[in-house]
């Protein structure tokens, strides 16, 4: 049975941008009840105007100063830096962790990135793979 849907619903991608999250995270938050929808004639999601209020004033988990995740970001300290041609390897100690990402020769200079100093390596994939042969 479908709720009556008021003229105060947003779409999914409206509400995920009010809220700044994407719009898969609004389905799971659904699907865990965290987040009250209703459906409209043709079935889809919608996602009442009190609701996005309400997450939007609920107390955030992390507080990162940052767009991003929190579970995504690890802060640490230069190690190394390896510069080669137009591409650099850089290795950052974070806690127990060792991160190594390949950026541009340019963006470790704009970055100022040398060992000792200060930075935070950003994890965005989907799957990470190793493999012993």
């Amino acid at each position: 049975m479908l709720r009556q849907m008021s003229t105060t619903d947003l779409t999914l991608g409206e509400a995920a941008k009010e809220l700044g999250v994407s719009v898969d995270t609004l389905r799971r938050w659904d699907r865990a009840g965290k987040l009250r929808t209703t459906r409209d004639e043709r079935n889809r999601r919608r996602v009442p105007a009190r609701e996005v209020t309400r997450l939007r004033t609920r107390p955030k988990r992390h507080r990162t100063g940052e767009p991003l995740s929190a579970r995504n970001r690890f802060p640490g300290v230069v190690r190394s830096v390896e510069v080669d041609g137009v591409m650099a390897l850089v290795e950052l100690e974070a806690g127990p962790f060792r991160v190594t990402a390949a950026i541009t020769r340019d963006a470790v200079e704009e970055l100022g990135l040398a060992e000792g100093v200060a930075a935070t390596a950003t994890v965005k994939a989907t799957s990470v793979m190793i493999e012993a042969s």
